[in-house]
């Protein structure tokens, strides 16, 4: 306001004020938006990087198994949701879990936070299957009490008030060096069993319960799967894939796209994923509803019968 030319009253004065007013507050708005900009992109990378150390990328081989896997999340701008997969290679062989929290998005990361530090720990620690479940069912239920205990704190209710009802479905699979496969289910959809040409359910047994509602049974024997043989691969998934919508309600149809992935030619993780999840894309216009998981595996070892021809040929006569 001090400025002459602000004090004059001819109409060029106020042109040149009025250029010179438009150009300083285009000039902070400028800074400003530049600014936000810079802090938003800091936050985003450090987001990122959070999410990808609860859900790691998982390495492109383990022990002999090839792997691919992909997760997106309900939430635009989440890397992650409500899913989780881990794989490890294990003195018990490979073990693998996939999981699926109740609700989706953000809301979820705690739960799965909690099922994925214990399963890091417990496939390790645990010789048989039953006891890395026993141990993701207490440190589920000890994660709920915890969560529940401070909302309702914070709402000022009683404590020790019962949790709200919630769950997770957890499939647990051990693939030995050997290819026997062994699995515990519950309440989570059966992986496919992927071969040149071929597509089947990998067991059609019925699933125990989902963790949370109900206790697991005293005994837990792991379900025998057969052997995932040399060039076959096995298909997991969350049901936020086959419960996918199109526009007109109709559901992703699952079965005939691991068929024409797999129809001319060997089990390939990455172009299996591709072809699936570029088709539910698709499918969904974009973006699914819910949650969704994929992850395939392809034994890449080399048979024994082969192993032992080809020492046989080096042996001194």
């Amino acid at each position: 306001m001090a400025c002459p030319l602000a004090q004059q009253n001819g109409l060029g004065a106020r042109v040149v004020t009025s250029a010179v007013f438009f150009a300083v507050g285009a000039g902070l708005i400028l800074h400003v938006r530049r600014a936000l900009l810079r802090e938003l992109r800091q936050v985003r990378k450090v987001a990122g990087a959070a999410q990808n150390v609860l859900l790691r990328p998982l390495p492109p081989r383990i022990d002999g198994l090839n792997i691919a896997a992909v997760q997106l999340s309900a939430d635009h701008g989440a890397i992650i949701g409500g899913d989780l997969y881990e794989a490890i290679a294990t003195e018990h062989g490979v073990r693998v879990v996939m999981g699926d929290v109740r609700g989706h998005g953000l809301g979820a990361i705690g739960t799965v936070a909690a099922v994925l530090g214990s399963f890091r720990e417990a496939a390790h620690d645990e010789p048989e299957l039953g006891g890395v479940l026993r141990r993701l069912e207490r440190a589920l239920a000890r994660h709920l009490r915890e969560g529940d205990r401070a909302e309702h704190l914070s709402a000022g209710l009683d404590p020790d008030s019962p949790a709200a009802e919630e769950f997770v479905t957890v499939l647990l699979l051990e693939i030995r060096s050997d290819g026997e496969v062994h699995a515990l289910n519950c309440g989570h959809p059966w992986p496919y069993l992927l071969g040149r040409g071929r597509v089947r359910p990998l067991v059609r047994a019925e699933p125990l319960p989902p963790l949370g509602p109900f206790p697991l049974p005293a005994g837990l024997p792991a379900e025998a799967c057969g052997r995932l043989r040399p060039g076959e691969g096995l298909f997991l998934h969350t049901d936020g894939v086959e419960d996918a919508r199109d526009t007109r309600g109709r559901f992703f149809p699952l079965l005939p796209a691991l068929a024409a992935a797999v129809r001319d030619g060997p089990v390939v993780p990455q172009a299996v994923l591709r072809a699936v999840f570029t088709g539910l894309l698709r499918h969904t216009g974009g973006r699914p509803d819910d949650d969704v998981a994929l992850l395939v595996l392809h034994n890449d070892r080399r048979p024994v019968a082969l192993k032992q021809d080809r020492v046989s040929h080096h042996v001194p006569r």
